[in-house]
């Protein structure tokens, strides 16, 4: 694990400053205390980057999970304490399910639509992050939903947002996109300085040198306290300890709280098997994780955070895919960056608290434009239609609603086409018709090794135009499984052919 450091500890340093605002962010949004999502942070990437098996997967609070944690908080009455208990609730059930190998799901999540989860991720993070980059922070970072467009008029978000414009933020934003560029088109192939000295650390780095450059007037902007990143600020040991927060157990007899502990193991699941999918496909070395041992991973994350006062935690794609952009070899990053959250919480916090949103926001615009670089529509386009529509269907139903619908859509689309040749393929027909004694032709069925349910109109269409006085041989002596619904067809069939002077002979099948 430790043979890659060159190469994992500029990586998990650059996650590090990506995850801080989003585990903030996250917090604010899920109406939690904002110290919870610090701790979820910490947890998913010391505990659960250890016990996981995913080479480059991190983990932490997700905002898919946001608005459930938001509702389930009005449903205990806003109690945080009973909150957690469901945490834990979730973290076990999580455990069962990876005892169960029920990891297996991640395997049925096709290929197609995983790009289109990613294209559609990238493309969100880019026009999230745009306001910040010109220092319109309404929204909260790390909101995985676009603006509601097709709500409100366009024009008065764009002025909302050049009435907000800060030219500070505005200048840090320009500058470091120039950095970031000139770091990844020229200066990384010039030297190995470069490759180890990645551009995002330089980035943060000219963040914060403006931020005082602007509080001592030496440049004549500012930049305001909602610009900048807002770590709770301990002052000694008593205030940090005040930050966490223990379960109440006896909510236990709540039902209620199964409810909610049930329903975030099984989304946080879905949303982890999805992550490791993707992430394993922008792994430059295709390795496969483990997704049985990364539900238990994760449910021993959720316990823990659950018992510490942290939210629900999942493995997540955009800081997953910010350790794979910047050059993580192992799961060494993902572990480093949770204690480098740690560390901070306790040592550096004010410092930092100068970090601008608008260097952050560059960092994670350069994260979008790889995951939605304009050659993977046009590589996806190439493959033909059956991989393009469950493509641009997913990204198109992320960006008009949230993750998990989205892939839901696009996965039935590729199920629709799955059916279709399934329903083609339940049967081969030997057209070549010869004359039989008494001038009867000869129909032979071949039936495919497959025969499921899908192809049972197939079987029935096929049936229904032999023609009058015939001979049909419906041979399934290469079939290793029939449905008992096409059994059944088969079956009736054989009775009824008798009315149409229908000779009918079985091959292979018992009906």
């Amino acid at each position: 694990m430790f043979k890659n450091l060159k190469q994992d500890i500029p990586a998990s340093i650059i996650v590090f400053f990506i995850a801080l605002p989003l585990c903030l962010g996250i917090a604010l949004a899920s109406g939690a205390p904002l110290f919870s999502g610090i701790i979820a942070g910490i947890i998913g990437g010391i505990v659960v980057g250890y016990a996981s098996g995913s080479a480059l997967g991190v983990s932490g609070p997700a905002a898919g999970l946001a608005v459930v944690v938001f509702s389930a908080l009005q449903t205990l009455g806003g109690s945080w304490e009973a909150f957690l208990v469901a945490v834990i609730i979730a973290g076990v059930v999580q455990m069962i399910l990876g005892f169960a190998k029920a990891g297996f799901i991640a395997y049925f999540f096709p290929s197609s639509v995983i790009k289109g989860m990613l294209a559609g991720i990238g493309l969100i993070i880019i026009m999230k992050q745009i306001p910040h980059a010109v220092g319109y922070d309404a929204t909260f970072e790390g909101d995985e939903t676009l603006p509601s467009v097709i709500h409100d008029n366009v024009w008065q978000i764009i002025l909302s947002i050049y009435e907000k414009l800060t030219p500070g933020a505005l200048l840090i934003a320009g500058i470091s996109m120039a950095i970031l560029i000139l770091w990844d088109v020229y200066l990384t192939k010039k030297s190995r300085v470069f490759q180890i000295l990645q551009g995002p650390m330089v980035v943060v780095g000219l963040g914060i040198l403006f931020f005082n450059l602007f509080k001592t007037n030496t440049l004549p902007f500012a930049l305001d306290a909602e610009h900048l990143v807002r770590l709770p600020v301990s002052n000694n040991l008593s205030q940090f300890i005040q930050n966490f927060y223990f379960p109440d157990f006896s909510v236990l007899s709540n039902p209620d709280v199964y409810k909610i502990g049930i329903v975030m193991a099984i989304i946080a699941s879905v949303e982890t098997l999805l992550c490791v999918e993707a992430t394993d496909k922008l792994d430059p070395y295709k390795r496969v994780t483990p997704t049985n041992r990364e539900l238990k991973a994760q449910g021993l994350g959720n316990m823990i955070s659950g018992f510490l006062g942290g939210l629900p935690i999942t493995q997540v794609i955009v800081r997953s895919s910010a350790n794979i952009t910047f050059g993580a070899h192992s799961k060494l990053s993902a572990i480093l960056h949770g204690l480098f959250l740690l560390v901070s919480v306790i040592t550096i916090a004010n410092y930092l608290n100068m970090i601008p949103l608008a260097s952050l926001a560059t960092i994670l615009i350069m994260v979008g434009y790889k995951l939605a670089k304009v050659e993977l529509f046009v590589k996806s386009f190439k493959q033909g239609y059956e991989q393009f529509l469950p493509f641009i269907v997913t990204v198109i139903a992320i960006l008009l609603s949230d993750l998990l619908t989205g892939i839901m859509i696009g996965v039935v689309i590729s199920l629709a086409f799955t059916l279709y040749h399934s329903y083609k393929n339940s049967h081969f027909m030997n057209e070549q018709l010869s004359e039989a004694k008494g001038g009867k032709s000869i129909h032979h069925i071949k039936l495919a090794q497959q025969v499921s349910f899908f192809n049972k109109a197939s079987i029935i269409t096929l049936l229904e135009k032999m023609p009058e006085n015939c001979k049909v041989i419906i041979d399934g002596s290469d079939s290793t499984f029939i449905d008992r619904d096409v059994l059944e067809v088969i079956s009736d069939f054989k009775l009824h052919a008798g009315f149409k002077k229908i000779e009918v002979e079985t091959v292979g099948i018992k009906l």
